[in-house]
Parts: C-alpha cells; structure tokens; sequence
C-alpha cells in the first residue's frame, strides 16, 4: 500500500509541474550557451511558440514511468528505514521519538536507495526532455533512447551523473523528509493536535513546500552536474546552443569535480544555479503536492 501511495504521489506531483521541470532541465544544459530560457516567462514562452503545447510536456511520460517506481520506492525505504531507526532507539531508550536528526538519516537513506534503483530511467528522461526537435533529435522512444545510448556510449553511459546525484540526494532528500516531518509535529502542537497526521490539506501543502525548497537549494549545484554530465558529449546537445561558441556537444567530462570546475570556469558560479528560479516555482508544489497526495491515498488504503 505504501508503495501505491508513492507511486501516486510521483506521478500526480511531476505532471503538475511538467513545463516547469522541461524548462529547469533546458536552463541547466544550455546554461550561458543561449538566453532563449532566461526566466521562467520568457522560457515558457519560447518553448510554447517554438514546440507548441506538446513541447511543455515533452518527457513527462518518461518522467513519470521513472518517477513512479521511484517515488514508490523512495517513500517505502523511507519508513522502513524510519521504524527501523526508532526501534533501535527505544532499546536504549524507551521514551525515544522520532527527531530531526532521525528523519534526515532515514531520507537520505531512502533517497540513494530510489536515486541508484531507477538511475537509468532518470539518464533516458534527461536525454528526451533536452532534445529538441529539428536536425539533431535522435531519439524516438525511452526504450529506443537506452539502446542507442548503449550502442553508441557503452552501458555504463546510464549512469552518467550518478555520483553527484547520490552526493545531491542526501542533504535534497534527507532535508525534505526531515524539515517536512518536524514542521508538521511543530504545526500540529501549534494547532492543539495530536499529531502531524491530522494536519489540514493546505497546512500540509505549506510544510511540504518549504521542506522541498529549502533541500532543493542545498542540493542544486548537484542537480546541474548530473544533467551536464548527462548530456555531454551528445550530439543532441548541440542544438541548445543555437549557433553560439560555446557548443555542448563539444564539452566532456572526467568527472564530477571536472564538470564543476570547467562550468565555474567557462561559465561563472552562477552556472551551478542555472534553472534555480524555474525549480523555485516548481518544487514547492511538487514537493507539496507529493507529500500530501502520499498521505491522503495511504488513508484512502487504511494505511
């Protein structure tokens, strides 16, 4: 039951905020290539007049068959890790609660476990969402994505990124669960409840927006490796730059700390932030939406 109500949650919080994560991602790539994505208006616009109302969700399907198993698993590990913790330390203690401290350990716990087991469903739906159409889209399908990327790049192409995305994971997970955890209790004493669980829907949303933003920030700069690492060295890429010098597809990486070191070089600090204000306006309700959809289905299951 847990694993539905993950999966649910996943879905319904992604497609909410599709155009938004298509821009975030097309931000992060291009970077300072192109100024066709500067600001959530004038991105959105582009991308409308360009690719039309199609284009706002390109991805979103492959966003949402990775998201799924991954959200699924995510919040599953989550409590098992979370009822495993407390347990440990009601041996010692038998008045022990669930804390911060707690909640964070089971959230990052839970987010490395779901980031490596649906790893390369996430390096597919980088590739698609990026492409664009025109000369240099080559992909078709997600299953027609991973064969040519494994033809073409090796199999160990489908964990471009990884490293920097399980770095990234622990503070963006691990905060989420435990801001998210701690404001709800801190809420519901507040309220006179007797728990975090019987929160309103929107007191609900209002904790899980701030948890998803303030882990989002934290984790960012990860986020923004993870796609240049994806994305390298991939002819697709060449039609974000739009004709500038600075082309993508020419750019490869050793690594994580050669992707930052050659970004902040050729791009500036702010390059690790590219896609932030998009991320801004799509995590809080994501994050928000996910939290609360997790919670009302797992009634709805008597969990």
């Amino acid at each position: 039951k847990s694993l539905v109500a993950g999966g649910v949650a996943g879905g319904v919080s992604r497609t909410a905020v599709a155009p938004l994560e298509r821009l975030k991602i097309l931000q992060q790539v291009a970077g300072s290539t192109t100024t066709a994505y500067n600001g959530v208006l004038r991105g959105l616009t582009h991308i409308m007049r360009t690719e039309g109302m199609v284009g706002m969700f390109k991805g979103n399907g492959a966003n949402c068959i990775r998201i799924v198993p991954n959200s699924a698993s995510k919040f599953l590990a989550y409590e098992t890790l979370e009822s495993w913790l407390l347990s440990r330390a009601r041996e010692s203690d038998p008045n022990a609660q669930l804390g911060p401290l707690t909640r964070l350990t089971a959230g990052a716990g839970a987010g490395i476990f779901a980031m490596s087991a649906t790893y390369p469903l996430d390096m597919v739906r980088g590739r698609l969402t990026t492409q664009v159409d025109g000369k240099y889209k080559q992909y078709t399908s997600m299953t027609h994505a991973a064969r040519v990327i494994v033809r073409e790049e090796g199999a160990l192409a489908l964990y471009k990124g990884w490293l920097p995305s399980v770095i990234g994971v622990i503070p963006y997970v691990g905060l989420n669960f435990a801001v998210y955890g701690t404001l709800k209790d801190v809420v519901a004493e507040w309220q006179g409840l007797k728990s975090g669980k019987d929160l309103s829907v929107p007191l609900g949303l209002a904790c899980g927006g701030v948890a998803g933003a303030i882990g989002q920030t934290v984790a960012y700069p990860f986020d923004v490796c993870r796609r240049k690492l994806q994305v390298a060295g991939w002819a697709g890429a060449k039609a974000l730059a739009e004709g500038e010098a600075k082309h993508l597809a020419e750019m490869r990486y050793t690594g994580m700390v050669d992707c930052f070191v050659k970004t902040v070089r050729h791009e500036g600090v702010g390059a690790l932030f590219h896609g932030l204000s998009a991320n801004y306006v799509k995590v809080a309700p994501s994050i928000a939406i996910a939290f609360v959809c997790y919670e009302e289905v797992k009634k709805l299951l008597g969990v």
